[in-house]
């Protein structure tokens, strides 16, 4: 269930009766199950947190691709007006290899991992916890490698 108040898919979003209760896992079928613990599948999700997070992926995959070899396929496809424009001083093909593809690549980053934190804030996912709970009945290893005193 996502906290918005519109779905952003074409249907209606419905507010949970009191004996439901809101699916924070990425909307698995079993209650209680966490998005880690479902099968992995690129091409049929098995999860709402999956779907999105693959939405997102594959967006970024192509807006990477476009501002990355987009300038290269350009100069090859055009040579003789990438090499004769220019931009700040420099040939248009040079600009938008030398420093436009890097500087995109690295707002895209930016941009993917701001989306991934508002996914894993609409989904519920704590990703601020790091330590683990030991499974076992003896002792966790102190972090340091030592023995905790």
């Amino acid at each position: 269930m996502h906290d918005s108040d519109a779905d952003t898919t074409g249907g209606t979003v419905t507010e949970p009766s009191e004996d439901q209760s809101a699916v924070t896992d990425g909307g698995t079928a079993e209650p209680g199950e966490q998005y880690l613990d479902a099968e992995v599948n690129l091409l049929s999700p098995s999860t709402g947190f999956m779907r999105d997070h693959l939405k997102l992926v594959w967006a970024s995959f192509l807006v990477w691709i476009l501002v990355t070899w987009g300038p290269v396929t350009a100069t090859f496809l055009a040579p003789e007006t990438m090499t004769s424009l220019s931009i700040i001083g420099f040939p248009a093909h040079y600009f938008l290899v030398g420093f436009m593809a890097p500087t995109s690549s690295l707002i895209l980053a930016a941009i993917y991992a701001h989306r991934r934190d508002k996914l894993d804030e609409q989904y519920g996912v704590d990703t601020g916890s790091t330590t683990e709970t030991p499974s076992g009945t003896d002792e966790a290893a102190a972090t340091d490698g030592g023995v905790a005193e």
